[in-house]
């Protein structure tokens, strides 16, 4: 037996008004979340149309012209805007009767070819028991019949399985939402060892080591520490009222340093210089509410914390590149202002999807971004900026440091091992937590 789709009810109504509009076909993609019973599908989105398309619309219909890269560019810009537990669940297509025949296998290809543009950003691995299959939905637009089907994206040769799509009224309308603030201080270091550092290569490669410190933290829910195959609200009184989702405070303990062994050994580096990322950071996740786990909770919301702090540094390089030229991978001392979070409330549903605004832009420009990805409309009312300044600080330091310098890199150095060897890592874990977790949630 298949897999089965739960799909909010107005999806339904969206993709019937696409097919009055398709000449000969239009994709999309399927927002949602997996779980080991059934995924839920909470939103579909049309692929953005190109100026060039209107052009080859004119010739013979035919699904040859299907720009993959437009397509996988799309499915990465608004994975993006997903808070923790949305994933991009598969892809659509609208086609005519003429198109039916092949539109089975272009849905194949671009679910395997969007899975794998969206793996390469992960920083992240999925758990072995995680569900891998995607789905492929193809609607006729002059029957509108129905057909869904899945692939295993983790198997290459996997074949069509099919699948139940089922519409649902209020679909997420009793989903739990979880939140919390993670206070980010990362040093990344810049080996002397080959000039001309591609700073985006560098800063991605220490948010990789980062990553793994906060798979390893320690998540307390509602100030509790949970079993993590215990119902995530057993015991609890759900706060739902008036058809919102109920709320989880989560409190994160980040370790000081990677790694549990009990001996460790002092590497000490020529460095050309600098990567430090402050500031805090808010994290949102959202989790179904058929008796959720709560290591899938926790999941969900681990993966928001590493996606949103690469997400953004992903967007100030790509702001970078463009205002100052693919060229140039190497800078003096800069400070540049990250991209802050807003969350906007999705039509229809109590989830909410996020992007991320520089300072000098305007709120017609975040709307617009959201026409374009999520064919969304937003009321600039609507846009929440949750979070203050985070920075990035690139600190160069001279070519050929004296020997001054590099004794007391040293001695800092293999300090700094003592003291995580003698047990001085717990006082200033509790430090840390007494100034990150503090406040009420609404703040966080």
């Amino acid at each position: 037996m298949g897999r089965t789709y739960l799909v909010e009810e107005g999806i339904g109504q969206y993709l019937t008004e696409l097919s009055t509009k398709v000449k000969p076909y239009v994709t999309g993609l399927l927002i949602g979340q997996c779980s080991p019973q059934r995924d839920y599908v909470i939103r579909a989105v049309r692929t953005p149309p190109k100026e060039q398309q209107q052009e080859e619309s004119l010739g013979p219909p035919k699904l040859a012209s299907l720009d993959e890269e437009w397509i996988t560019t799309h499915a990465s810009q608004v994975s993006r805007m997903l808070p923790g537990g949305l994933l991009v669940l598969g892809v659509f297509m609208i086609a005519t009767p003429e198109l039916a025949k092949d539109g089975q296998n272009a849905l194949r290809k671009l679910i395997f070819s969007v899975e794998k543009s969206l793996s390469k950003r992960r920083l992240w691995k999925p758990a072995e028991e995680e569900v891998s299959d995607r789905a492929a939905l193809q609607i006729c637009s002059a029957t509108k019949k129905v057909v869904c089907r899945t692939y295993d994206v983790q198997d290459p040769k996997s074949s069509a399985k099919p699948a139940d799509w089922k519409y649902q009224n209020a679909l997420t309308a009793s989903w739990v939402a979880l939140g919390c603030t993670v206070n980010v201080n990362i040093h990344i270091p810049l080996l002397a060892t080959s000039p001309n550092h591609d700073l985006e290569k560098n800063t991605k490669n220490g948010l990789n080591r980062w990553s793994k410190q906060i798979e390893d933290s320690v998540f307390l829910i509602n100030g509790q520490v949970k079993d993590e195959d215990t119902e995530l609200l057993e015991g609890q009184v759900s706060t739902k009222q008036g058809g919102t989702e109920a709320w989880v405070k989560v409190y994160v303990f980040v370790p000081q340093c990677q790694g549990a062994s009990p001996r460790s050994t002092a590497t000490v580096q020529v460095c050309s210089g600098s990567i430090n990322l402050r500031g805090a950071v808010k994290c949102r996740a959202y989790i179904h509410s058929n008796k959720p786990k709560v290591k899938e909770a926790i999941q969900a919301l681990k993966r928001d914390i590493i996606n949103t702090l690469s997400d953004r540094c992903e967007i100030l390089f790509e702001d970078l590149i463009l205002n100052e030229g693919p060229q140039k991978k190497s800078f003096g001392r800069e400070y540049h202002v990250l991209p802050q979070r807003l969350f906007v409330p999705v039509a229809g549903s109590s989830v909410m999807l996020s992007d991320y605004k520089f300072g000098d832009e305007a709120a017609g420009e975040i709307q617009e971004r959201f026409v374009e990805m999520l064919d969304q409309p937003v009321q600039a009312e609507d846009m929440h900026i949750a979070e203050d300044i985070s920075t990035v600080d690139i600190c160069p330091v001279a070519d050929s440091p004296s020997d001054t310098q590099q004794a007391q890199l040293t001695k800092a150095t293999l300090l700094l091992k003592l003291q995580q060897n003698m047990g001085m890592f717990l006082p200033r874990f509790l430090l840390w937590h007494s100034r990150s977790c503090s406040g009420p949630f609404q703040d966080c």
